[in-house]
């Protein structure tokens, strides 16, 4: 009788690449990532945003993108599952997924800012709603007052 073996995990380094599109929506993004996580059975170590920049060649008719840099333990037998609903979705215009032996786990932990990126996804969520507020405002306002002749 043999016993079943824990399956063999490690440290992995993912970096994506959303539109400023998907960005407009960064909860939403941030949670498609932890759902795709998630679904290979992966542990979000760290996460955070690297950067927001111009890219050096249109990927996808995208001129700008925002990068997403995390760092994840996971089963190394559900890495092409996670790599192959990196492909499929339609969010995320480019991906990597690195093993990180360069870095230890408390490194990893050390580099977290997922507080950071709630934070950022609830300003950009209220900036988004500040311009639509705004121009329902004289919609309401032409709306209630007597029309002029």
């Amino acid at each position: 009788m043999t016993t079943a073996q824990p399956p063999r995990t490690s440290l992995y380094e993912a970096m994506f690449l959303l539109s400023t599109a998907q960005a407009a929506d960064f909860g939403g993004a941030i949670a498609h990532i932890n759902e795709l996580f998630a679904r290979s059975s992966a542990e979000v170590v760290a996460m955070k945003k690297w950067d927001e920049r111009r890219l050096a060649y249109e990927v996808k008719g995208n001129k700008r993108g925002v990068y997403i840099l995390a760092y994840i333990k996971a089963p190394n037998a559900n890495l092409g599952g996670l790599e192959r609903d990196c492909r499929l979705s339609e969010k995320i215009l480019r991906y990597m997924i690195l093993r990180a032996d360069h870095v230890t786990l408390e490194e990893a932990q050390a580099l977290d800012g997922r507080k950071e990126l709630e934070v950022e996804a609830k300003l950009r969520a209220e900036r988004a709603a500040a311009p639509a507020e705004q121009s329902a405002a004289p919609a309401a306002e032409s709306a209630a007052s007597p029309a002029q002749g």
